[in-house]
């Protein structure tokens, strides 16, 4: 089941395994994904475009941590 934080007025949403960020997400939120690899932190964007880093982080809470930087920079 998908979570939400909202920081900073940007919806950063976790998702679990097999849940898809189209179901979930909007323009403007963050989501936070589990793969193999790691946490990845994409960012959504108008019509369901995904921006995303080159690397997962090695863990949930550094992904997180990033994706409220990256909420508290948008909202400058």
């Amino acid at each position: 089941m998908a979570t939400v934080i909202k920081h900073r007025g940007v919806n950063i949403v976790t998702l679990a395994e097999g849940e898809a960020i189209a179901e979930h997400c909007r323009d403007g939120d963050i989501a936070l994904v589990q793969d193999g690899a790691g946490w990845w932190t994409h960012f959504v964007g108008a019509d369901g475009a995904i921006d995303s880093y080159d690397a997962p982080f090695p863990s949930y809470n550094k992904a997180l941590w990033t994706a409220k930087a990256a909420a508290e920079f948008a909202g400058e």
